[in-house]
């Protein structure tokens, strides 16, 4: 064996081992074509979380899965999609940070745009900051019975008050 494949072995071993250890954690990796998948499921019910990128690193002992480039992000049991450049996932704290040109898409058309967006599983909070001076973008589909036609009657006009002399 060559030297440079004796460390790309060495690298997949230790990579095959980390991937053994936390098996509960994680349901499965797999590598299409320069894409790496892992797929991480909480202990209670089982839902799978699905994320895409270009590299993915797993550390066992601190059990965080850092995925950078072209991350995608998939979790069906709370309709959620999202992109970053990088992502986090830290298993003990039921937490993703996500990092670099975040756009998180929920069902139903709610969206959040910003470049860091820090998603708390178990609450079901997202907290969002932007990059430098500019802002966050959320888009939230608001149902207003008023103006779906069930009542177009427009408002009340207020009547013209004078000061009084």
């Amino acid at each position: 064996m060559k030297p440079c494949n004796q460390s790309l072995t060495s690298q997949l071993r230790r990579f095959g081992l980390a991937l053994v250890l936390p098996v509960a954690l994680l349901g499965a990796f797999t590598f299409p074509s320069q894409t790496q998948t892992a797929t991480a499921q909480s202990a209670a019910g089982n839902r799978p979380l699905t994320i895409r990128s270009d590299i993915q690193e797993y550390d066992a002992k601190s059990q965080i899965i850092t995925a950078r480039g072209n991350v995608q992000m998939l979790y069906p049991a709370r309709q959620i999609q999202a992109t970053a450049a990088q992502a986090q996932y830290f298993s003990k704290e039921r937490r993703i940070d996500f990092s670099g040109n975040v756009y998180i898409l929920q069902q139903g058309g709610n969206s959040i745009r910003a470049e860091k967006v820090t998603y708390l599983i178990d609450e079901g909070r997202f907290v969002a900051l932007p990059q430098g001076n500019r802002q966050v973008e959320s888009i939230y589909m608001v149902e207003d019975s008023e103006i779906g036609g069930q009542n177009n009657t427009p408002a009340p006009k207020t009547p013209n008050l004078k000061p009084a002399n």
